[in-house]
């Protein structure tokens, strides 16, 4: 897989998350995925805020997820994300695997466009200062 950034997080499924068979319900995988993507944008100081102060909001425009085994409470969920897209848009991929196991429980995909907040006109590119700072990411690893 070709990527520019790799993070990786671990948490808990938590009790909330399941269903009456104790089953992760599958609209949270997405909510693990958002855990994931901003634990991604933040080891590149692109967090959030950090879009907010350069005036660009980033929305999802497309998702995908291909569900291959479920997790359940009681499991630690590993994610580990991977930046395969950031000068026209932010594409990351996603591995959830069960922690204990070492099983992939879900692929997913992620894109993003850069949206001026001010204007909410889109844009086919990124800010620089997000592309300047992926970059800088990659120089340090």
């Amino acid at each position: 897989m070709d990527f520019y950034v790799k993070n990786e997080i671990t948490f808990p499924v938590e009790f909330y998350d399941v269903d009456t068979m104790r089953v992760v319900w599958h609209g949270n995988y997405v909510k693990y995925i958002e855990k994931a993507r901003c634990a991604l944008l933040n080891s590149v100081n692109f967090g959030y805020l950090e879009m907010e102060k350069c005036g660009t909001a980033f929305p999802v425009v497309d998702m995908k997820l291909k569900y291959v085994r479920s997790l359940r409470f009681g499991d630690t969920v590993r994610v580990i994300s991977y930046l395969t897209e950031y000068e026209n848009c932010i594409k990351i991929k996603y591995e959830i695997y069960n922690a204990e196991s070492g099983e992939l429980c879900t692929k997913a995909e992620s894109t993003q466009m850069a949206m001026s907040i001010a204007t909410s006109e889109s844009s086919i590119v990124c800010p620089q200062i997000f592309i300047d700072n992926v970059k800088k990411y990659m120089e340090g690893k």
